[in-house]
C-alpha cells in the first residue's frame, strides 16, 4: 500500500472550514482513511461473512457507519431527531445492527460500500463548510443530558473507529478458504 498524503497526519486548517470545523474534519478524515485500507480490495464473501450467528458482516458494519452519519446530518444540521419514513427505510436496519441487518444487509461488493461512505461523508463536508465554529459549540438536549455538535461528531467518528475494530477482528477470523492476507 502507498503512503497516504501527508496531510492526513495533520490536525490543523483546512480551507473552506473554520479552524474547529477544520480539526474535527481533519479527524474525521484520517479515521475514514483507516476503515478504506481495511476494506479495499475485499470480497463480496468476505464482505459478507459473519463470525457466528449473532455476529453482523463487515459490509453491516459499514452502512452502519453511513447510516450513523447520515443520522448524525439530520440531528445536526436540520435539527429533526427521527427519520422521515423514506430514511427510515433505508437506514433502520443498519442503525439497529440484529436481525434486519444480517437479513438485509449482503450481496455487495467494495465498490457499493466505498461509494455509499463517500456520499454520506460528501454531504457531511458540505454541511460542515455551510458552518462555523459557534455552530459547532452549540449544545442541545442530548440522550441523558446536553451535547455540543462537537461531541456529537466527535461520536460518529468515535462510532466508526469502533466498528474499524471490529472489522479487524472480522477480517482475522475468515475461514481459510476467505482469509485475507496480511491479517493478524
Amino acid at each position: 500500500m502507498t503512503a497516504p498524503d501527508p496531510q492526513y497526519l495533520l490536525i490543523e486548517d483546512l480551507e473552506g472550514y473554520t479552524p474547529h470545523v477544520a480539526r474535527l474534519v481533519g479527524m474525521m478524515n484520517y479515521t475514514r482513511l483507516t476503515t478504506l485500507w481495511e476494506i479495499k480490495g475485499l470480497t463480496v464473501e468476505q464482505l459478507d461473512h459473519r463470525i457466528d450467528d449473532k455476529a453482523n458482516s463487515i459490509g453491516a458494519l459499514l452502512v452502519h457507519m453511513a447510516a450513523i452519519e447520515s443520522w448524525f446530518q439530520i440531528l445536526t444540521f436540520e435539527g429533526r431527531e427521527l427519520f422521515k419514513p423514506e430514511e427510515y427505510d433505508r437506514w433502520s436496519a443498519a442503525m439497529e445492527l440484529g436481525d434486519r441487518a444480517r437479513t438485509e444487509i449482503h450481496g455487495h461488493d467494495d465498490a457499493y460500500y466505498l461509494d455509499l461512505l463517500r456520499s454520506v461523508r460528501d454531504k457531511t463536508l458540505r454541511g460542515f463548510r455551510e458552518r462555523d465554529d459557534a455552530w459547532l459549540h452549540e449544545s442541545r438536549p442530548f440522550w441523558w443530558a446536553r451535547g455540543n455538535h462537537y461531541f456529537m461528531w466527535f461520536h460518529v467518528f468515535e462510532d466508526e473507529l469502533n466498528h474499524r475494530g471490529q472489522i479487524r477482528l472480522i477480517k482475522s477470523r475468515l475461514p481459510q478458504a476467505l482469509a485475507v492476507r496480511g491479517s493478524a
